[in-house]
């Protein structure tokens, strides 16, 4: 089971939002390079990064910032999602050093567009499907789309989507536990692995993902919880490694 630490980046700062609200952000590093360079050193194995203002503004808005992000990633892959609405931001992102682009509301609002990514870029396109009550919401979670979200993802098994991000909105940020239930029935209807996010708190919610790894579930994103400090991340991803070496 990867742990994923984010890197959510707004105005060039590495935040935390509750719940998608951008006016409800905590500053936690001026420096998201070197708050990236900590994350490694205690072991991450990928980085997640979300361009906030991007995601609102519909085109990238921290590259400054994610550059800096990747050259101290070195090996390690980074995703990277918010605001990607065309082909050409993705190559730009990928010659940059992006391992994996996230395409959330463009997949959405714009299935062409996504094949076209998964054609031209295969093996480095993953879909973030953000919802809450089982429908799929876009535009930086600020609209409630009446997609649903098991029949969405049906429609990218034959795209050649490498994975899925899939992020319960109403836990996002407030620290209430990840949603096992939902996560592990996208999981189970899928082919596509499912990376979650949303809510995890503690140990026991590592626990709890590393129990239905088996359903198709390849990872979790960690954020408010390494932030501040009710998940010790070099010590979960030991305690996931030992649950799943099996």
């Amino acid at each position: 089971m990867l742990l994923i630490p984010a890197i959510d980046l707004k105005d060039g700062h590495c935040v935390r939002l509750r719940q998608g609200e951008m006016n409800d952000a905590t500053v936690f590093s001026e420096d998201p390079a070197a708050m990236a360079a900590h994350w490694v050193k205690l072991g991450a194995r990928r980085l997640h990064l979300v361009d906030l203002n991007g995601a609102f503004a519909g085109k990238p808005k921290n590259e400054a910032a994610v550059k800096a992000i990747l050259k101290v990633a070195g090996d390690i892959p980074v995703q990277l999602g918010g605001g990607i609405r065309d082909l050409d931001t993705i190559e730009r992102y990928l010659d940059d050093g992006i391992s994996y682009v996230i395409i959330g509301t463009a997949a959405v609002k714009n299935p062409g567009f996504l094949h076209d990514a998964c054609g031209a870029f295969g093996g480095h396109i993953i879909v973030g499907l953000d919802a809450k009550d089982g429908k799929v919401a876009t535009d930086g979670w600020s609209k409630l789309s009446g997609h649903d979200v098991i029949d969405l993802a049906k429609k990218y098994e034959d795209l050649g989507v490498e994975a899925i991000v899939y992020t319960d909105i109403g836990r996002d940020g407030m620290l209430t536990g990840v949603n096992i239930e939902a996560t592990v029935k996208l999981a189970q209807a899928v082919r596509i692995p499912i990376i979650a996010s949303g809510g995890m708190t503690n140990l026991a919610d590592v626990d709890a993902l590393c129990a239905v790894e088996s359903e198709g579930i390849s990872g979790a994103i960690l954020g408010r919880s390494i932030y501040e400090g009710t998940i010790d991340f070099a010590k979960a991803q030991a305690r996931a490694d030992e649950l799943t070496a099996a």
